[in-house]
């Protein structure tokens, strides 16, 4: 029995018949316990009796009549009312018979007759069963019950499975390759909760398949420009021209330093987004990082005929991973220097916000056309359509910038300046 459902559904119907047993065995015990006084069924039997000889004394035979109706109506049994020497108070017939049947110890679930006399002898109240005592159950206004029973055991069992099925179903899509298979249960138990965890990692893993797909192609497109020139840089060396050679060997100088640097941005990829584990954590005096940041960039700015001011920064320590962070601004830093017209300042400036750091860089160049905003974080997108190098950088920067903030449980985002852009890190001061 490998099915759920067929599981789920026996045990159901067999805890019901289970409890039917149980409760016909009961009765019947119960019924048959009632020959001992000290027993509920016993101490009833005697109110009974009384009641019958007090409508029997006070009111004679009809009264005792209307009370044996009522008796007879009231329990699964017939009842009886005799004298000392057994003669039928309604009829007059002699019951001894009925003694004898009471002194019998019957079987389990067989037809019974129960006996009480009164404290004086005076009066016997018998009860005489009608059928198997506890079978009463199964009588068919009562099996309406029963089948409900049933009914309602596979609405269950249909109910606690079906979201389990269509947990398989998706699962097996989603293993075949559709990675847009999803449960999508809106159930609040634990199979519903099961059901969006599954959910939850699928949409990561399409993201994260989806994410290595466009890397892998945005990598050999990086990869087939700068070979190609290196193919045709190569073909004129060849040529024997000194003058064609000299070009040919600078451009091959100038491509080997592209790939280098893709190469190294890519191991930055790799660091940044392997074990979030392994993240270093120590003091990191934000305020000295970025200053020695900013003397360090400030050659490569004026090579570019701008220039990068920052205001005295306050004293700010967080938690972090050092060499991280420093090349989050760099990277940052950088882009903001590679964007900013001549004779531009390139603004840092860094916030205490009490609960951490907060760094702003601003340059004022063109900024980036609100509907590429969103995009500017993911690896190798760039604005340009014809994806040039005049600006420098291979398009990983800032991809490697948002993914080591993300690591230290910050945020980056950026905003169009008017004029210019301007890029906020917010870092958690234990990160």
């Amino acid at each position: 029995m490998r099915s759920l459902f067929a599981k789920f559904l026996i045990w159901f119907l067999a805890a019901m018949a289970i409890t039917v047993a149980g409760f016909v065995i009961i009765t019947t015990r119960s019924f048959t316990a009632a020959r001992g006084r000290g027993h509920i069924f016993g101490r009833m039997l005697s109110m009974q009796l009384e009641e019958a000889r007090h409508a029997y004394e006070q009111g004679g035979q009809p009264a005792l009549g209307a009370f044996l109706v009522r008796l007879d109506a009231e329990m699964p049994a017939q009842g009886i009312l005799t004298d000392s020497t057994y003669h039928d108070l309604m009829t007059g017939k002699d019951r001894r018979d009925l003694v004898e049947m009471a002194e019998r110890r019957g079987r389990a679930f067989q037809p019974g007759v129960i006996a009480r006399a009164s404290h004086d002898g005076k009066y016997w109240l018998f009860l005489i069963s009608r059928g198997r005592p506890g079978f009463s159950f199964f009588e068919p206004q009562y099996l309406w019950i029963v089948g409900a029973m049933v009914v309602l055991s596979y609405l269950l069992a249909l109910h606690l499975t079906s979201p389990l099925r269509s947990l398989q179903k998706a699962v097996e899509r989603f293993g075949k390759g559709d990675l847009a298979a999803r449960v999508g249960s809106r159930r609040h138990d634990e199979v519903g909760r099961l059901a969006r965890t599954f959910d939850t990692m699928a949409d990561r893993m399409e993201t994260l398949l989806t994410a290595e797909h466009r890397l892998l192609l945005d990598i050999s497109h990086e990869l087939r420009s700068p070979l190609a020139r290196l193919s045709v840089a190569t073909e004129l060396a060849r040529s024997g021209e000194p003058e064609a050679r000299e070009a040919a060997l600078n451009r091959i100088e100038k491509e080997g330093e592209r790939l280098n640097s893709l190469v190294g941005e890519l191991l930055q990829v790799t660091r940044v987004e392997g074990d979030p584990s392994s993240l270093r954590k120590e003091p990191v005096r934000v305020d000295e990082l970025l200053a020695n940041l900013v003397g360090d960039c400030s050659v490569e700015a004026e090579a570019r005929g701008c220039r990068l001011e920052m205001k005295k920064p306050p004293a700010v320590t967080i938690q972090g991973d050092a060499e991280l962070m420093r090349r989050v601004v760099e990277n940052v830093v950088r882009n903001a220097i590679r964007h900013a017209p001549q004779g531009t300042p390139v603004e840092v400036s860094l916030e205490n916000g009490g609960a951490g750091a907060r760094i702003r860089v601003r340059d004022y160049g063109p900024g980036v056309p609100e509907e590429h905003l969103p995009h500017i974080f993911d690896p190798f997108y760039r604005v340009d359509t014809d994806r040039n190098r005049t600006s420098g950088g291979v398009g990983l920067g800032l991809a490697i910038a948002r993914r080591a903030v993300e690591l230290h449980k910050g945020r980056i985002e950026a905003h169009n300046s008017n004029p210019g852009l301007a890029m906020e890190i917010d870092l958690p001061s234990g990160a």
